[in-house]
Parts: structure tokens; C-alpha cells; sequence
């Protein structure tokens, strides 16, 4: 499932990122999640804002084709680190989300508490589909996970040691993350 979004937009990506996607049953349902997670966040000392645009682009993927949503969404961002990307749940006017968020740089612990949150919202939606390049999501073992990340880590050192010229990582204006830029 993971959307070849990340390749559009910087590249490739090398961290740990978790990829999700899903449509919630009834605007009854985008209010609860907005609220659980606004909750989530507070009771873990995230930041976060509400997300209301009247006419939003939205750069997604199906299958292997890209597909753009303009128009209205609404929602909420969280950021769960300052070396994470932004936690958006931005749904469409058809209830639709689909985003990602790279904790690479934040650590295992904060991706196992996006999981975690993603686990306690999953019930909000009539489909939910996580990609966890950690494992996380699908394994639980923090163990697995703390590998994933020291993998990264060594590849992006020799990354950075083989390519004198590459800064990496970098925050984007957005608030993503990039693993390397030359």
C-alpha cells in the first residue's frame, strides 16, 4: 500500500515512516476520532491544530496512479516530535485520509505511540489500511522496531560519508522531514 507519494516529493525515502489510509463511516465518526485524538495528543503533550480549508489540495496515490482531491477537508495535526513529521488526519469530503508521517528521526518510542494512537482511532473507520515500515503496527515488538531504526541510522551514515556534497536530515518548510539532500 504504501503510496509512491514520498518518491514524488523528495526522492526516496530511506527512515522509518508508517503509511496509513482509510474512510470513516459517518461524519459522526470524523468528530469522534478528531476528538479521541485531540485528547491522545494532550494527554501526551503533542501539539496539534484543527485543519478546516475550504478548498485543500491533496497530492494521494491509488494503485500505482496518482490522484488529486481538491475541496474541502477537515480534521486535526498533531506533532508528536520535533524530529517528526506532522501526525494529519485530513479527510475529504467523502470521509477519505490518506498520509504518512516519518518518525525516523523522533525515535522508537514515538513511533510506538503513533501506533498506538492509530490503534485506538482504527475503530472510527469502516476501512484502515497501515503500512508500518517499522513493523510495528503489525508485530508489536519493540525490539524489531529498534532495529529498523539502527539500520536507518548506519545506512544513512554511510550515506553521508560516501556523498560528501548530502546534507541529511532536513526539515521542509511543511514540517516534513528528508532523509538526504545533495
Amino acid at each position: 500500500m504504501r503510496p509512491p507519494l514520498i518518491a514524488r516529493y523528495v526522492g526516496r525515502t530511506m527512515g522509518v515512516t508508517i503509511h496509513f489510509e482509510g474512510k470513516l463511516r459517518t461524519r459522526r465518526d470524523l468528530d469522534l476520532l478528531i476528538a479521541s485524538a485531540q485528547a491522545g495528543a494532550e494527554k501526551l503533550g503533542w501539539p496539534h491544530r484543527p485543519i478546516a480549508e475550504d478548498r485543500a489540495h491533496l497530492a494521494r496515490v491509488r494503485g500505482e496512479e496518482d490522484w488529486d482531491y481538491v475541496g474541502p477537508t477537515t480534521g486535526i495535526e498533531l506533532l508528536p516530535h520535533d524530529r517528526s513529521d506532522p501526525l494529519r488526519f485530513e479527510f475529504d469530503s467523502d470521509l477519505y485520509v490518506q498520509e504518512f508521517i516519518k518518525t525516523q528521526f523522533a525515535g522508537p518510542h514515538v513511533h510506538s505511540q503513533v501506533v498506538e494512537l492509530l490503534r485506538s482511532l482504527e475503530p472510527r473507520f469502516e476501512t484502515l489500511s497501515v503500512e508500518d515500515e517499522g513493523d510495528f503496527w503489525s508485530t508489536g515488538d519493540k525490539d524489531a522496531l529498534q532495529e529498523h531504526f539502527s539500520a536507518f541510522e548506519r545506512a544513512l551514515a554511510e550515506h553521508l560519508r560516501e556523498n560528501p556534497g548530502a546534507q541529511g536530515p532536513v526539515r521542509l518548510p511543511s514540517g516534513r522531514w528528508v532523509d538526504v539532500i545533495s
